[in-house]
């Protein structure tokens, strides 16, 4: 089966181009996957960077999550048949047509969602729940302070934290976004301003506890809001936006200064204010199989909205939708589409 997948070797977005192989035959308990969409991350950029510590050796394709088609099964796959509609979750390998992966890495798509949807899903949902109900262990009325919430993390922790009568406060990076937390149901919501960030969010607090914080800035917006935790609360990291900016490549002279400038925690303190700080990469629970299933089975079982698609492209404008991404303009989830057309030319190579 001859399939397309960008590939790199990490360091430049400009060096990512699509290459044409020949897909495996499926091992005993994988299937193969006809792609129909792919759902991107911030974590793709930084793979693509060299950033990411998780980030192959060599020559690799990135992406993490899609929705396809079951084109293929291997002997010993008992989960799914030929033509079954699903998403999944891959460590790197998403940018293609076509993969082979495990079973215990797929779920049913949903019979009303779209691939765009099930593209969107997986990995931010994951995060989100991950983080702040198992790591950041909300509690039903609790306060959580959400940061980039109008993006695809951000959107399933609101609808998340709803799920347990919390009090939601969500932030963004510009004032165009506020229309969709307040349709998402934001308790409150407001543009993110260093430097009047701590009376915005003592204003949006109002005189309630913060108990969580799910953290992607970093920099004094990160030390605010953890200075501001309330006793037995906890600041959830999955992730640091302050690195990202466009271009092709990283501008290690603006990392590094970043890097050293970041603010720096003392263990020691935790115990006066009893807090804690806690990290989340997805990969961890990826090696983690059944962790992460039985996580994606108390998602469902949750019943939340379908996903929000912000924004979707076509696989040969993979590279575009990526550059949007570093913007930070987009809301919801970034999806890129496998049309038609390039299946029907794979048949003809």
């Amino acid at each position: 089966m001859k399939r397309q997948s960008y590939r790199l070797t990490a360091g430049n977005l400009g060096n990512m181009k699509v290459e044409t192989d020949t897909l495996p035959e499926p091992a005993e308990n994988e299937v193969s996957v006809e792609v129909k969409a792919i759902g991107l991350n911030f974590a793709d950029i930084f793979a693509i960077w060299g950033l990411y510590s998780a980030t192959p050796k060599g020559v690799f394709t990135p992406g993490l999550e899609y929705a396809g088609i079951v084109c293929k099964t291997g002997k010993g796959v008992t989960r799914f048949r030929e033509g079954d509609r699903v998403t999944g979750i891959t460590r790197f390998g998403a940018y293609t047509t076509h993969l082979n992966i495990d079973q215990c890495y797929l779920a049913p798509l949903p019979a009303d969602w779209t691939f765009e949807q099930g593209a969107a899903f997986p990995v931010h949902a994951l995060t989100a729940y991950y983080g702040m109900v198992v790591l950041g262990d909300l509690q039903k009325g609790q306060t959580v302070l959400i940061h980039s919430a109008a993006g695809g993390v951000g959107l399933w922790a609101g609808r998340i934290a709803k799920k347990f009568d919390a009090y939601t406060i969500g932030t963004v990076g510009s004032a165009s976004k506020l229309d969709l937390l307040k349709k998402e149901g934001f308790d409150r919501a407001f543009v993110r301003n260093p430097k009047t960030f701590k009376a915005d969010l003592l204003n949006a607090l109002n005189g309630r506890p913060l108990h969580v914080l799910m953290e992607c800035i970093g920099g004094k917006i990160f030390q605010t809001g953890y200075d501001l935790l309330a006793p037995m609360g906890r600041a959830v990291i999955y992730g640091s936006a302050r690195y990202a900016h466009t271009g092709n490549r990283p501008n290690f002279l603006k990392l590094a200064w970043k890097y050293f400038s970041r603010p720096k925690i003392d263990p020691q303190t935790m115990t006066n204010r009893n807090v804690g700080v806690l990290g989340f990469n997805l990969i961890w629970l990826y090696e983690n199989v059944e962790l992460m299933n039985k996580l994606f089975t108390e998602i469902e079982a949750l019943h939340l909205e379908k996903p929000y698609v912000g924004h979707v492209f076509e696989f040969e404008q993979l590279p575009d939708a990526l550059r949007l991404f570093q913007s930070g303009s987009t809301m919801g989830k970034v999806v890129v589409k496998i049309s038609t057309n390039i299946m029907l030319d794979l048949t003809l190579i």
